[in-house]
Parts: C-alpha cells; sequence; structure tokens
C-alpha cells in the first residue's frame, strides 16, 4: 500500500521554489544569449516562400469545413491546379541536396552549431547541478490521484516502491518544468521565444528537409480531402440547445 508523505516547508523553500526560479532564469538567459549569437544574415526567399506555401495549404486543410464548398474548391484549385498550383512541383525538378546548401554557405552551418550549443550547454549544466545538490528529494505532491505508468515520468532518482504516485521527485520536477514552461515564456519573452526545447529538437530533426516532397506531400493531401460544411449544423444544433432552454 502507498505511504503517505509529510513535506517540509524547507523543502518547499530550499528545493521547490529555488529550481523553478533557476530554469525560470535560465531560460530568459537563453533567449538573449540565442538572440546575440543569431546570424544577421537574410534567409532564402524561396525557402520562406516553400514554408508559408506549406503552412497556408495546411491551415486550409484543417479548416476545410468551415467555408463554403464554392470558396473551399476556388482555394483549393489555386494550390493545387496542375499548370500554375503553388504547390504543384514540375516533373523532373531535382530537389537540392541539404549538404551542398551546407558547404556553398558556411553561415548555415555556424548557425545549426550555435543552436545546438544554447541548447545543449545549458541543460547539461543544469541537470548536473540538480542532480548533485536536489537528488533524492521528494519535492512536491499532485492534488489528485495517478495509475502507476506515472510513476517512472515524476519519482526519476526514488527507488521506493511504497510511495505514492502523486509525489513528484526534484529530478522529476526539473524535466517538468524544462518541457513545461512554454506558456510562462511566452508570457514573459513573447510567441516568437528561444526557450522551447520540443521546438528546438523539430527543427534539428527536420534539417535537410526535401522542399519538393514536402509540396507534393501536402498536394495530396489536399486532394484527397472531402468538404463537408459543418456551419448549418451548427445552427440545427444551437437550435435545439435553446428549445431545450426554453422548454
Amino acid at each position: 500500500m502507498a505511504e503517505d508523505l509529510v513535506l517540509d516547508t524547507a523543502i518547499r523553500d530550499w528545493v521547490l521554489i529555488p529550481l523553478s526560479a533557476v530554469m525560470v532564469l535560465i531560460g530568459i538567459l537563453r533567449y538573449f544569449v540565442s538572440k546575440l549569437m543569431r546570424s544577421s544574415s537574410t534567409p532564402d526567399a524561396k525557402m520562406v516562400k516553400e514554408g508559408q506555401v506549406v503552412l497556408r495549404a495546411r491551415n486550409l486543410r484543417v479548416a476545410a469545413n468551415f467555408i463554403p464548398l464554392k470558396s473551399f474548391r476556388v482555394r483549393k484549385a489555386y494550390f493545387t491546379n496542375e499548370e500554375d498550383g503553388l504547390l504543384h512541383v514540375p516533373k523532373g525538378t531535382a530537389a537540392p541536396n541539404p549538404q551542398a546548401q551546407m558547404l556553398s554557405d558556411p553561415n548555415m552551418a555556424m548557425d545549426m552549431m550555435k543552436k545546438n550549443l544554447s541548447m545543449i550547454i545549458p541543460q547539461t549544466l543544469t541537470f548536473a547541478w540538480v542532480n548533485f545538490f536536489f537528488s533524492g528529494f521528494v519535492a512536491a505532491k499532485i492534488p489528485f490521484p495517478l495509475t502507476q505508468r506515472f510513476r517512472s515520468m515524476l519519482q526519476n532518482g526514488i527507488d521506493l516502491s511504497t510511495v505514492d504516485v502523486s509525489y513528484v521527485s526534484s529530478r522529476s520536477w526539473y524535466f517538468l518544468n524544462l518541457f513545461g514552461l512554454r506558456g510562462l515564456f511566452s508570457l514573459i519573452l513573447g510567441e516568437e521565444n528561444a526557450t522551447d526545447d520540443t521546438q528546438k529538437m523539430m527543427q534539428m530533426s527536420g534539417f535537410g528537409m526535401d522542399a519538393t516532397k514536402t509540396l507534393g506531400a501536402e498536394k495530396d493531401s489536399l486532394d484527397i480531402i472531402q468538404h463537408d460544411w459543418v456551419l448549418p449544423k451548427f445552427e440545427k444544433r444551437a437550435e435545439r440547445v435553446l428549445r431545450k432552454l426554453v422548454a
């Protein structure tokens, strides 16, 4: 049976609050360091245009059912027309080699190395600091019950199976702050901040992405989508709800 623990207020004052404050300050510091290390070179206009086209086509595909059928067909033809559609890639078009682009533009490799350093070095130092000073602490308790599957995520560094799953170790609190402070950083630094580690990992994994394949895949996804205008259904649903409230 899981045991209930009484957490000392000193753990809150000397472990929980300092760890959270340090994570926030390190995130803000990394944002300004990334701005200083950012290259002043302008991005390739073609790559920016292709990225914006894919984003607009994706938004159309997601919100297709919220516009009338005629409007959807016009927008779909604008993107997928076989002659001059924005997503149409002529046959025989060779995809650029990302390694050749890196060799031709040294700033690309330098920017990638700076992003990696700005993400890896602070994480390594912070994790070593947490592991040295705060290892083995039970820092907090979640105010609702959880299943046993959350034990490995919330009690990293504590090898006690008798402790209730809702208790959070200091090392797990570090990881929760590492990947869970995006909303706070967005409020402090704005939406375009450089402190989101998950977004950075996605950008790193997407390096060297084939733009030709991306445009073709988005075109195929837009071609097979089935339009079903949902706004009239919303009106009927709202009418039924209002009739129930009146009755």
